[in-house]
């Protein structure tokens, strides 16, 4: 009698058991991911990368569980359907549109599991016929800040640094020299 009960009970109040498996397996989802993680990582990483990295994939854990749950709370096709392709064109700005804040978080992501280069590295950004010199201070989710070797500092965007070639140098560039400039009053002696 008592094991007809429970079955009537899950049968009733399926979506509650599922939201609690959804909550028991989100601990284990995280430590697969992180274990993922770990594998893409090559060689050694800064901390405060692996910290940003592991807590932005949390987050994209957790919305994909939720959404998952939501659907179980009985979502129709019709809200699923708009939920998908506003989550499909969220995905398409992230990692196509240059102008999109998103594209620096998917470009934070490239840059960490590529790993050609560290805080410290001397670095030469080419951008056509310009480019940007100088060491990586800090590899943020937004942004790499450089430290020029006059002293000054350059934020650059990730989307743009995943997107510009990127050259790792050897040794310290020479610092700039000012041009002199002579002034000349009146006119020129021959």
């Amino acid at each position: 009698m008592e094991l007809f009960a429970l079955l009537e009970l899950m049968g009733t109040q399926y979506k509650l058991i599922v939201t609690l498996i959804a909550i028991l397996l989100f601990p284990l989802l995280l430590k697969i991911t992180k274990k993922l993680l770990e594998k893409a990582i090559k060689g050694k990483v800064d901390v405060h990368r692996k910290f940003r990295a592991e807590l932005l994939l949390k987050v994209i854990l957790a919305f994909v569980v939720l959404c998952l749950v939501l659907i179980f709370w009985g979502i129709e096709l019709r809200g699923l359907l708009v939920l998908g392709s506003s989550l499909f064109a969220m995905l398409g700005v992230a990692l196509f549109a240059a102008w999109s804040l998103l594209s620096n978080l998917t470009a934070f992501l490239l840059m960490f599991i590529q790993n050609d280069f560290h805080v410290g590295y001397w670095v030469r950004i080419v951008d056509g016929a310009n480019h940007v010199e100088g060491r990586i201070v800090e590899l943020g989710l937004m942004n790499v800040v450089l430290e020029h070797v006059d002293g000054h500092r350059v934020v650059y965007p990730n989307n743009l640094f995943v997107t510009r070639p990127v050259m790792v140098l050897k040794k310290e560039p020479k610092p700039t020299k000012a041009p002199a400039i002579k002034r000349i009053i009146g006119p020129k002696k021959t």
